[in-house]
């Protein structure tokens, strides 16, 4: 495996992130640069490149007189980015599936294994991040499409709060292992039009179950 060397701006970010997504800083909190610059234990400079390298993932808010919050979840944000996430998804996924290795496939299944186990054990935080984003990758991993994967990079961040919210409190942990198996069944029956109109509902299945969490959740705060 390659060794990646991360600057300290991408450590920054990555620690605030993980608040963010932990729910340890919560919607609409002020994110105070020296403060956090002085908990990270780093200059300022790398906290506020971090602070707007997450604005252009869609975490963070920058306000006149007010500095970098964190975003509001949004019932209407939400179509926008999951319907973008199932186009462009399904995208990659259809022009990968037949280059899709028997390898990839065992790799593909190893990491759903992973998942499974982690969601099982309740490890929300890893099983909705970082094992839910490797399986769906190594799926798309020989499209050869860059442009389209950079793009979906940028949705998959902006849409992991909500994704972590389905697993937590929309029912996804008990939808989403049945899902993720009969669409690794479909890629290794080189079925792109079943694996990716099943792709599409898994990703549109997530954005209504959480669209219907945050109107709920609107209502009781009103």
């Amino acid at each position: 495996m390659a060794i990646v060397h991360k600057t300290r701006t991408q450590l920054v970010a990555e620690a605030i992130r993980e608040k963010i997504l932990s729910g340890e800083i919560k919607a609409g909190d002020p994110l105070r640069q020296a403060a956090l610059a002085e908990e990270l234990n780093v200059s300022r400079i790398p906290v506020r490149e971090a602070l707007l390298q997450l604005e252009a993932e869609g975490l963070v808010n920058f306000e006149a007189h007010k500095g970098a919050t964190v975003t509001k979840l949004s019932a209407e944000q939400i179509d926008e980015i999951f319907d973008l996430r199932a186009l462009l998804e399904a995208e990659l996924l259809r022009h990968s599936i037949d280059k899709l290795s028997n390898r990839d496939l065992l790799e593909a299944e190893a990491v759903l294994a992973d998942l499974e186990e982690a969601m099982a054990a309740g490890d929300t935080q890893l099983a909705t991040g970082r094992l839910n984003a490797e399986f769906h990758s190594k799926l798309y991993s020989r499209a050869e499409r860059p442009q389209t994967r950079e793009l979906v990079d940028v949705y998959s961040k902006n849409s992991e709060r909500y994704v972590r919210m389905h697993i937590l409190l929309a029912g996804g942990i008990t939808t989403a292992p049945e899902e993720h198996r009969n669409l690794l069944e479909f890629c290794r029956q080189k079925d792109a039009d079943k694996a990716c109109a099943y792709l599409k509902q898994h990703i549109i299945g997530a954005k209504n179950d959480i669209k219907a969490l945050l109107i709920r959740l609107e209502e009781e705060q009103k």
